[in-house]
């Protein structure tokens, strides 16, 4: 009897043990997920961290293509404001000179613009403003500089620290989440984020946007407008009247640059036995503002046109000198080739470099997968994965109902978690 409870002890021991050794492994298998569920999560938050330092340097960049676009914009204004007080100074001294006389310009075209002509006097010295070293000139250097040199660099400095910046975001979430460690083995995985964002230089790849842009504005558009009088002028041609053309426009020229134009002419009706109908131009003002070292505008002038015609006949001096159509056309001539010798030419680089998705067709999104594998304190060895995205959505549809491709010039970009792929080692 007292054998067999003996033997019973020895079960009974044994069955102690291994409860005890099943318990131990229960404790350490739950230790383990502990361990690993936080890690998992740590990480997870750590991965997002990265993905929204991705999505808001695309956005800065956005803000950053958006400004320098603004500035292109202003730059066509002052390029116009430039050329337009150039064009009232010059109207003002032909007023003084009356040349052509305000009386002349009432009494075939209307009371409206003789006032017009006369306000001009106003406009005494408005030229200074748009004279190279002028106030108008210098802002549109400072918008040249922002736009080519100051942003520019900013952009080329926030693509290249974009990869440091999400590292050390989610190296800074890890170290939030585990204090005691030094450091961590963080390897990252499929990474596309190298070679998503690249530098394009702003002709031609800027051009239809900013002549888009241009085209927003009335201020920049086309400032042509004929005025014909209304009592016949000459027996020869009883269907000609005399013109009072204004001309103007804005524009991109082949160089990435802004330059503007503004003239306006008298055309009086005259006729002869050798050329018949003509007509003779009387440049009441003009301005012209190209940059340095740009084409000209494809605007009909001559170098060396005259300052008067007192001691030659018009006419005359057209078709020894020039190829002008002066018994019909519709510009003025005579005003542009004065425009052109008085030209201010005004300091300025062009259409800027700007940085944008290298192929948002093959890579609309940037996504990455980062691995941690980390020694708890209790001496586990764990390893975790984590994937995020970078995306771009527009918070609303466009109007016309088009998908917009992904770009650097919208601030749509937004960061969620993405599904981790399963890495073999």
């Amino acid at each position: 009897m007292n054998a067999q409870r003996g033997q019973v002890l020895v079960l009974g021991m044994l069955l102690a043990a291994a409860a005890t050794l099943a318990y131990v492994r229960y404790f350490d298998v739950g230790m383990v997920l502990h361990h690993k569920s936080r890690q998992d999560h740590a990480l997870d938050a750590a991965a997002y961290s990265g993905a929204l330092v991705q999505a808001r340097s695309l956005n800065m960049l956005a803000y950053i293509n958006r400004a320098q676009m603004a500035h292109q914009v202003a730059m066509a204004h002052l390029v116009t404001l430039g050329s337009l007080a150039h064009f009232a100074g010059t109207e003002a001294s032909r007023v003084g000179m009356a040349n052509p006389p305000a009386y002349v310009i009432g009494m075939h075209f209307g009371a409206a613009h003789s006032a017009a002509y006369m306000a001009a006097l106003k406009a005494v010295g408005l030229e200074y403003h748009a004279m190279e070293s002028g106030p108008l000139a210098a802002a549109y250097s400072q918008h040249d500089r922002l736009a080519r040199s100051v942003l520019a660099n900013v952009a080329i400095q926030v693509a290249a620290a974009t990869p440091g910046a999400r590292e050390a975001a989610i190296r800074e979430v890890l170290k939030a989440n585990f204090p005691q460690d030094e450091d961590f083995n963080l390897a990252f995985r499929d990474d596309n984020l190298p070679g998503f964002l690249t530098a394009y230089h702003g002709d031609p790849w800027l051009r239809p946007f900013a002549t888009e842009l241009h085209s927003l504005y009335e201020f920049l558009g086309p400032r042509d407008h004929t005025k014909r009088s209304l009592l016949p002028v000459s027996a020869r041609c009883p269907t000609r009247r005399h013109e009072l053309r204004r001309r103007g426009k804005t524009v991109l020229d082949d160089s990435g640059k802004w330059q503007a134009i503004d003239t306006q002419s008298y055309h009086a009706l005259r006729s002869n036995r050798t050329i018949g109908c003509y007509f003779r131009e009387y440049a009441m003002g003009w301005g012209w503002i190209p940059p340095m070292h740009s084409a000209a505008i494809e605007e009909p002038y001559v170098e060396d046109a005259p300052d008067t015609f007192a001691e030659q006949d018009f006419w005359r001096w057209v078709h020894e000198a020039t190829s002008w159509d002066i018994s019909g056309g519709n510009a003025n001539a005579l005003a542009n080739s004065w425009a052109r010798r008085s030209r201010q030419q005004w300091a300025g680089g062009g259409l800027h470099a700007f940085q944008d998705l290298a192929s948002a067709k093959d890579q609309p999104s940037t996504k990455f997968q980062v691995v941690l594998k980390r020694v708890s304190r209790q001496g586990l060895s764990i390893t975790s994965h984590a994937a995020a995205e970078t995306y771009f959505r527009r918070p609303h549809s466009r109007a016309d109902g088009r998908l917009e491709v992904a770009n650097a010039f919208h601030p749509y970009w937004q960061a969620r978690m993405a599904s981790p792929v399963t890495l073999k080692h």
